[in-house]
């Protein structure tokens, strides 16, 4: 459980991020934003759709007060602002057609998630421990398993992963990318955790079958009511284009004792906890 030290920020305003260390990162000679807080293993919280949001942050700041360190990448959008829908949509459909983002060549990784992966061995080699954590969401949700091509990645979450959107029943990931994953998480004895709401229009559950056929009981996945999902001040891109429950640990979790989506919190900690802090 995250330790209550994190100030009390208001959501519907943007963050400044001042508690973060922004750091220049540099991968095989791209270099991006990174920001960096807490001590103990690394875990790398990546953003969903339009970028670093307040919810984001909230979220990096309780794996941080867990006994992490956080590694919070800038991909895409203003970092820690919180833009009308029109510039969230806009961002979305510039993400989307990037060619950083998008796969090249049929069956193989986006080249971000190179970068990701580099990302995660430094962060590895800085932070020590056994390994690192990784957690995607929505656009993002699947890098975190391709990261499983990194071996310094030991503990993989993909919340409502989202990707390819015009086929809910598939992963974004290739065979070849999903064969390799497979043989590794069998190898070291590792799982893969994925959450998504019943009624997610995004994330389906043919797309938590898919992941379920390809990586067999190494996938563990979790499915929480429409019901469970916050309602209340909602930004601008998640009230008038999502519509809907969605984003189960940032915008759409009730920071409540007793509701399943702090419990979905809760379990994420402990699974990075397991993974990054054995005994």
């Amino acid at each position: 459980m995250p330790q209550t030290i994190s100030l009390q920020r208001k959501l519907t305003e943007p963050d400044p991020l001042e508690d973060f260390a922004p750091r220049h990162v540099d991968v095989d000679g791209i270099a991006r934003t990174v920001h960096v807080a807490g001590a103990g293993p690394a875990v790398i919280v990546m953003p969903e759709t339009p970028g670093i949001s307040p919810h984001l942050a909230r979220f990096a700041r309780w794996v941080r007060d867990a006994g992490f360190a956080v590694w919070m990448p800038s991909l895409f959008g203003r970092d820690g602002a919180l833009p009308d829908a029109e510039e969230a949509v806009a961002t979305f459909r510039r993400t989307c057609v990037s060619a950083e983002f998008r796969k090249l060549a049929a069956d193989q990784p986006s080249p971000i998630t190179h970068w990701l992966r580099g990302l995660a061995r430094i962060a590895h080699a800085e932070c020590g421990g056994p390994g690192v954590g990784a957690i995607g969401m929505c656009f993002t949700g699947n890098y975190a398993l391709t990261m499983m091509l990194e071996p310094a990645v030991l503990a993989p979450v993909l919340c409502q992963p989202s990707m390819p959107l015009e086929d809910a029943a598939s992963v974004e990931s290739g065979p070849q990318e999903l064969a390799a994953i497979r043989a590794r998480l069998e190898r070291d004895d590792l799982t893969v955790r994925a959450w998504r709401f019943a009624g997610d229009r995004f994330c389906t559950a043919q797309r938590f079958a898919a992941y379920s056929a390809a990586l067999g009981d190494r996938f563990e996945g979790r499915v929480l009511p429409d019901d469970s999902a916050n309602t209340r001040d909602l930004p601008p891109f998640f009230e008038h284009v999502i519509k809907g429950a969605h984003s189960v640990v940032t915008v759409h979790l009730i920071d409540e004792a007793g509701q399943p989506t702090l419990a979905a919190r809760d379990e994420i900690l402990a699974f990075f906890e397991r993974r990054l802090k054995p005994a």
